[in-house]
Order: structure tokens, then sequence, then C-alpha cells
């Protein structure tokens, strides 16, 4: 009897925890995509029949707010917009580092860092989140692959070449204006982020573990405790980050000159000064393109607001400190860096 135990409890499971993993993260991804593309399709009516796009309205009023307390309001009124897409990120990367098997990931980005790149900016785009709610996603990849170009890619490109956001860029500005953000934001998601990867502490060759991966078959309970742990892991290592980054952000409003952007005497000064405020503020998605029409309406050049329109989304503090913090300091610098010369280069060539 106790043999025949022993035979039962070696018997692989009837449903693979594998069949269990990739379950959860299809059905996340689904949801997380049908989100953003039924918010973005009524963004898309709503400024086809208006012509312009009105910034997020203010759940906390700012305005009438003591100094100390406005970055508080703001922080709140900026976690009041994106709470769902941060919950939907730190879940999709609690399933990639929970329960997808190391050969799934090897097979998926390739042996060459050119296919991982692309791998990585082609998984980005369709997930649409802003720069804060992608990094916990970025974080899981980046600790699953140890690939830092895939996993770079994976997060500039999906506020980058948000599909929407580039829709509503062509329908409101000009041709040059639009072409000039969709060129830049190709370099940044292809070339920056593999640049910056070459500031990675080794070599992008060894697979981290899967929980679900050891000795013995493991059925759909363990792939669900498995999945909630580290859900809870990445929400521990990453969230506490993004509150501080954006509370960061939030302050730095009221010490850089962001309503004087437009005011910059000469056009390269007003390109430099918008790419330079616009890298650490943490913006929610679509939140540059009104932006960057107020820009355009107070007098500022063209090229100031396709400054802001890539380096405003692109990055961010929470989303350097969480790749500071899952990488190297160096990795963070590297990518903040490259966006801000791309967000130059770009309002420069308008």
């Amino acid at each position: 009897m106790k043999v025949e135990g022993a035979r039962a409890q070696r018997l692989p499971p009837l449903v693979s925890p594998w069949i269990v993993g990739a379950l959860i993260l299809l059905g996340l991804l689904a949801a997380l995509v049908t989100y953003k593309v039924s918010g973005s399709l009524a963004t898309i009516a709503r400024v086809h029949g208006s012509h312009t796009l009105a910034p997020w309205a203010e759940w906390l009023a700012t305005s009438s707010a003591s100094a100390a307390v406005r970055p508080l309001l703001r922080t709140a009124n900026y976690f009041a917009i994106v709470w769902p897409a941060l919950v939907f990120g730190v879940l999709i990367g609690g399933a990639v580092r929970a329960v997808v098997p190391s050969a799934w990931v090897a097979r998926l980005f390739g042996d060459t860092s050119l296919r991982s790149q692309l791998v990585g900016g082609l998984a980005g785009a369709p997930l649409m989140l802003c720069s804060c709610c992608v990094a916990p996603v970025f974080a899981a990849v980046q600790e699953r692959t140890r690939r830092g170009g895939a996993a770079g890619a994976l997060m500039l490109a999906s506020p980058s070449l948000n599909p929407a956001a580039l829709a509503l860029t062509f329908m409101l500005f000009t041709t040059e204006v639009a072409l000039a953000r969709l060129a830049m934001a190709l370099l940044l998601v292809f070339g920056v982020s593999a640049l910056a990867a070459r500031y990675l502490p080794s070599p992008e060759v060894a697979y981290a573990p899967c929980p679900l991966e050891g000795e013995g078959p493991k059925g759909p309970r363990e792939a669900l405790t498995s999945f909630a742990h580290e859900v809870a892991r990445l929400a521990r290592t990453t969230v506490p980050l993004i509150i501080a980054g954006v509370l960061l952000s939030s302050l730095l409003i009221d010490l850089l000159p962001v309503d004087r952007l437009r005011e910059a005497p000469v056009r390269i000064a007003a390109v430099l000064l918008v790419a330079l405020v616009s890298l650490p503020l943490a913006l929610p998605t679509f939140a540059e393109i009104p932006l960057a029409l107020g820009l355009l309406a107070g007098g500022a050049p063209a090229g100031a607001a396709v400054a802001l329109m890539i380096a405003g989304p692109a990055i961010n503090l929470p989303s350097l400190l969480t790749v500071s913090r899952t990488t190297t300091a160096r990795h963070a610098v590297a990518l903040a860096g490259g966006t801000f010369l791309l967000a130059v280069a770009g309002g420069l060539l308008v």
C-alpha cells in the first residue's frame, strides 16, 4: 500500500501547470488589451469629433492647495488614473516570473540580440501601458531572460509605440511632427535599448529559474500558488519605487519651469529645455498630447512639442528607479540619456 501510495504521488497531474500558466498569462493579456483598446477607441472617437484632446480631469483640485500638499494631491490624481493599468502590469509581471517555463522564454526571444530586441519591442507595443505601469513587466522579463535589451525594448515600446497614441498624433498634429515622433520612437525602442544594455553587469545568457521548475510533477494548485507569491513579491519590490518616483516627479513640477517652457527665446533652447523637463515627469497614457498642443498654442516651436512627445511618455523617474534596482544605475542612466538625446534630435529635425 505504501509503495502504491508513493507511486501515485509521483504520477503527473491531469492538467499541466504550464497549461494553467499559459491560461493565466493569456487571460491577463487579453483583458489588458481589451481594456486599453476600448478606452483608446473611445478617445479616438472623441478626438475625431472635437479635433482636440483635453487633459485628464483632476480627481482632487490642486490649484488652491498649498505648496506642501500639491505634490501629494498630484500623486493621488495620477494613481486615480493609472491604477487599473498598474494592477495589470504587476499581474502580468507576476505571471511571466511564476508560470512561464524557461524553454518557452528561450524559444520566444531566440539566441541573437537582434531577434530579442525585435520580439521585446513587438511584445511591448500592444500593451499600451505608460512607463510606470510597464515597469513591473520590465522587471519580470529582465529576471526571466537576463536580456536587458529585450526587456528595455518592451518597456520603451509600450508607451512610445502605443498605436492609439501614434494615431492621435497623426490626427492632431502635422504629418511632419507625427512622422518625427514615430521615427524617434522606433530608434528609441530598437536602438537606445540595445545600446543601454551594454551597461548591464553580466552577459545576457543565463535564464532565471521559474518557481515551478524543479524535481517532481506540480499541479494547477502549485501554479496558482506560485503565481500569487510572485505577484506579491513583484508588488513589494516595484510598487513602492513607483510611488516614490511619482511623488518625486510631482515635487519636481513645482521646481522645474514647466509653465515657462514655451517662453524659451531660441528654438534650440526650447527643445533642450522641454526634453530635459519632460524626462523625469510621470505622465498617464495620452497626457503628452494635450501638453504638446498647449505648447504649440502658446507659441512654442513645433520641435518642442516633438521633444515632449518623445521624452514624456518613454521614461520617467518611477520607471528609472525600477530599472536601476532591477539592473544597474548605469543602465538606467543610459536609457535616460539616450531618450533625452533622441528627443532633442527629433525636436531639431522638425
